[in-house]
């Protein structure tokens, strides 16, 4: 059993490689909130949903507002489940049950009393939403990871709240010391 079986990459943020494969992860840099066995899930941190943005979600969902909503886009978090929105935060605001311990003081919460928090007077120091999430079946991912369609990195919370969503991804790559423009798209054949 190789070495990326017994890791746990909760926490972790995984760097797309240019041959991934799959054009709905080109260039995608995703925190890993959850890693098992038997699944994981993250959430894509650099696709801006251009239609979308925080106080428009917040007005659909009639979600009140008492202090002013930053004025930031919507993730598109990944395929599964797209009509649900997953937030990451700062653990000052944790509900018992229902926020998930993601690394240091990071969290993830699905469920709609982070909204609220979100609208209050006392929001969390650092959040954001997206709607759907990235999963991997039983083994998956460390498929994925052995195939080299992916990189893997320490968290970096700039990296899950920044707005420069365009950068994100070189400044991944950046962390691990590489150059995206030498980066092959296909690595050909000796």
């Amino acid at each position: 059993m190789s070495a990326l079986m017994d890791t746990d990459l909760t926490g972790k943020l995984l760097i797309a490689l240019p041959g991934i494969g799959d054009t709905r992860f080109a260039r995608s840099v995703i925190l890993v909130c959850a890693h098992s066995p038997e699944f994981a899930m993250g959430i894509v941190l650099n696709k801006p949903m251009a239609h979308l943005r925080l106080p428009q979600l917040f007005e659909q969902l009639d979600v009140p507002i008492e202090a002013d909503v930053p004025d930031t886009f919507v993730l598109d978090g990944g395929p599964v489940s797209s009509d649900r929105g997953f937030v990451l935060h700062t653990d000052d605001v944790y509900n018992e049950g229902a926020s998930l311990p993601v690394e240091g003081d990071i969290c993830m919460t699905a469920t709609r009393d982070i909204l609220h928090a979100m609208g209050s007077v006392q929001p969390p120091r650092r959040s954001v939403l997206a709607l759907g999430y990235s999963g991997w079946g039983a083994g998956q991912l460390e498929v994925e990871l052995a195939e080299n369609a992916w990189l893997v990195c320490d968290l970096d919370p700039e990296l899950i709240f920044s707005s420069a969503h365009e950068r994100k991804w070189r400044h991944a790559l950046g962390r691990l010391g590489i150059d995206s423009a030498r980066l092959q798209v296909d690595p050909g054949n000796a």
